[in-house]
Order: structure tokens, then sequence, then C-alpha cells
């Protein structure tokens, strides 16, 4: 039998991490030692004093039964606590605070708790693509606005057209930004959180590179103001655990609870036993800023390489990213394509491949492409030395 897929789900291509993790996965089979910064995935173990944790809870956890689908009253007190900590933000664990399976599914799902039909959703092009993917399975529109290296990366309010603002509920705002690596000025936050109050929009802060940073310290949308503001966290990146998918969203009670009533329709809450490796892993920051150390040292060791070979060599401020521009006259995918040469075997994404085309028909992600800082340190060293290789 033939099935027809759900009209959301006809609407979208591949995932693009998929499609490239498939042309690895070939060259792989083929012999070719392939290095991979395509997909942003670390490659160093979680933190051992997390897998300690880990293991412990399996234990103190044996005959829990299923968890709280709002989270371990003890892992929302220590994520208040950490939020007071690092932003000088108070959160209320009962009321504004609600654990996550991670940022993916929480920023996939939040907008089936808000939209109505029709609803535009404004969303970062280039930029996750959960905020597309979410707002077309809860029935909105998305509508991209251009994050571009002219403006150092910011959101040009001004050129969101009125009607869209007015017909727009939710705003994704992504710093530090995935993919370019910048963060926002507290001038480009107020001006956030001012647009968002005067057309009465959510701002939804996907916040989850905040602690991956070169030098000064990122701030939260929560530093401006509560009110509509709802922040996406994830310890996936900052304490490298990636696969124990686990985060939340915090900020304005009302959207919260909105999340809360959500959640508790689609899954179960995050294992306990999770939790405690999360628990444990907000308590420490010793690891976090070994983590950063050695991503700034893989950023700087590739940027020489790029210079060496004449190539764009822009650092960025944060993430785990590089965003490269290609070389003149040559697009972002044959660039992609020319790096997976057998003689330089270096995965990187093409940055068309993460974003989307605007209203205008342009695609901002054109002609750069995404560098994942994840392989070792000997693996990013010998990438540089290949990359001399490179014939375009």
């Amino acid at each position: 039998m033939k099935w027809q897929p759900s009209p959301p789900l006809a609407r979208l291509g591949g995932y693009a991490f998929d499609e490239l993790g498939i042309q690895v996965e070939r060259l792989r089979a083929d012999g070719v030692n392939v290095i991979d910064f395509g997909v942003g995935d670390p490659s160093y173990p979680t933190p051992e004093l997390v897998r300690h944790a880990a293991t412990q809870g399996l234990g103190d956890f044996a005959a829990a039964g299923y968890p709280s689908y709002i989270g371990q009253p003890e892992f929302r007190a220590e994520i208040c606590k950490w939020f007071k900590g690092r932003f000088n933000v108070s959160l209320a664990a009962e009321r504004e605070v609600t654990v996550t399976l991670g940022s993916k599914e929480a920023v996939f799902h939040f907008p089936m708790a808000v939209l109505q039909p029709g609803d535009i959703v404004l969303m970062p092009a280039p930029g996750y693509p959960p905020y597309r993917t979410g707002t077309f399975f809860a029935g909105g529109e998305p509508y991209g606005y251009p994050v571009l290296r002219e403006n150092g990366y910011a959101p040009d309010f001004d050129a969101i057209p009125e009607e869209i603002a007015r017909r727009a509920r939710i705003f994704w705002f992504n710093y530090p930004n995935s993919p370019t690596g910048a963060c926002a000025s507290d001038k480009t936050f107020r001006e956030a959180v001012e647009f968002c109050r005067k057309y009465e929009i959510i701002l939804a802060s996907d916040e989850a590179y905040t602690e991956l940073y070169f030098d000064k310290p990122p701030r939260s949308a929560l530093e401006f103001g509560k009110d509509g503001i709802v922040v996406f966290q994830s310890l996936s990146k900052r304490s490298a655990m990636t696969g124990y998918r686990i985060g939340w969203a915090c900020g304005d009670e009302e959207l919260v609870q909105l999340i809360r009533k959500l959640k508790t329709n689609i899954d179960s809450g995050a294992p306990n036993f999770i939790q405690a490796a999360a628990l444990a892993a907000l308590q420490d920051e010793a690891h976090v800023i070994a983590a950063r150390a050695e991503y700034a040292a893989k950023q700087e060791s590739l940027l020489a390489a790029f210079r060496k070979a004449g190539l764009d060599a822009y650092p960025s401020e944060a993430t785990i990213y590089l965003w490269q521009k290609a070389p003149e006259g040559v697009t972002d995918v044959d660039y992609a394509k020319a790096l997976l040469d057998p003689k330089v075997a270096c995965a990187v994404m093409p940055g068309s491949w993460v974003s989307q085309p605007l209203p205008d028909g342009t695609n901002p992600g054109a002609g750069y492409v995404r560098w994942a800082l994840c392989p070792s340190r000997a693996d990013v060293e010998e990438a540089g030395r290949r990359i001399q290789f490179l014939s375009l």
C-alpha cells in the first residue's frame, strides 16, 4: 500500500543535516577519511561528572515511574539559580520554568501552543530549520527576515512590512546566532523587544549557544524584560549532552503555562536520571570553560589555514560555527562539493541548505558555507593542511 504524507509534511524537503550525513557515509564506504565539519555535534565525551550523575540517577530513580511533565523541582530550582547567577534574572521555578526534551522539540512544538491558523511567524534566514517546520505543522506561515554580514547579522526591523508585522504572532530571535556566530548588541535586544511589543508579537529567544563564546558573555532576552518573552535553552552544546535531550523553556508565566499544557499531551517528561545529570552539569562551570578554550583554539587553527590559502577568514563571536564566504564566482554548493574531493575530504554545510529563500526569492545563505568546529583539534589541523590542495 502507498500512503500520502500529511499536507505539512508534504511541504517539506529533506532535512539538510540528514542529506549531508548520507553524502559523508558514501565517501567513507569508499574508504575516504572524511573530516566532518557538517553537523554540530561535539566530538568529545560528555563530562565525567555528568555521566556519573546519570549513572547514580538510574539507581536513585529506579522505581520512580513516569517523570514529572514539567521537570523535577530540584532541577527547575537549579535552573533558576543558574539563570540568576548568569544573567541576574529571577525566575519562579513553579511557574516560569518548564523542562524540555532538548531545545529542538520545544522550538518545533512551541508554535502549536500559540498560533491561530494563518498566523505569521517571523524567523531569521539563515536559521534553525525547526523554526520553519514547526510553523508549518502548527498551521502558520513562515516569513524569513535576513541576517546579513553587512548588517552585523542583526535583524533589520524596518524592512519587515507593516502588514506582515501586524499578522505576526511569533518573532524567532537567535543570539548567539546559528550559523553566523554573531552576538546581539544591547541595542538589538532593545529593538527586538520594542518591535514585538509594538505589534503584540511573542519574542521567542533561542539561546542554546550563550555559553560557548570567545570574548564577552552574551546576554539573555530576559534581561530586557519578561512580558511576552520566552527563552529556549539547552545543555546539548554547553555540556556536550546532545544525546541526552535535555533543556528548558522559561520566561513569561502565561507562555510557559501554555507550553506545559501542550507538552502534557505530547510526551511524559524528561527522564529523571537525565535531569539528575543535567543538574550536575549546571552546577559545574569548569568543563564549560575548558570547552570554550578548545573551540577557540580550533577556530583560530582553521582561520589561520583559511588565511594561508587566501580564503575568507571571518571569526565567530560565539557558537561552534564558522560562517565562511565561498570564493568569488563559486556557489556555496559547488564549494562544499569541492571540499569533498578525496584530496581534501572535508564535509561542510552549504549555506543555502540552512536558509530558506526570502519573499523576494533571494537566499541569504547562498554564497556561504558553515564549518562546525566539532572534529578533534588534530583533525582540524589536518583539515587546515588539506585545504592547501583545494582547487577551484
